[in-house]
């Protein structure tokens, strides 16, 4: 259990919108089967991540991970840029 408790949630998505200071939008995909049919279902979500150096640009695919609220909205941070977009 304690092992646990010092890991935090890490999540890959693609930079959507980076028009605020320090401050990335990130979409989160995630897909799974549906429970009684069995098809892949895709959904997705937003989250704001705090980008410290102000380098993610839109369509970058990054790292985020959890962390302790930044802000109203902010819950994750920018771990490492994965990808620059073309």
């Amino acid at each position: 259990m304690a092992e646990r408790l010092g890991r935090r949630k890490t999540r890959m998505g693609i930079v959507v919108g980076s028009r605020m200071n320090k401050t990335v939008t990130v979409r989160v995909d995630r897909s799974f089967p549906h429970p009684m049919y069995r098809k892949i279902v895709r959904r997705s979500k937003r989250v704001l991540a705090h980008d410290e150096a102000n380098e993610c640009n839109v369509g970058d695919r990054v790292l985020v991970a959890e962390t302790r609220p930044t802000s109203k909205l902010k819950r994750w941070r920018v771990a490492e840029i994965l990808q620059r977009a073309r």
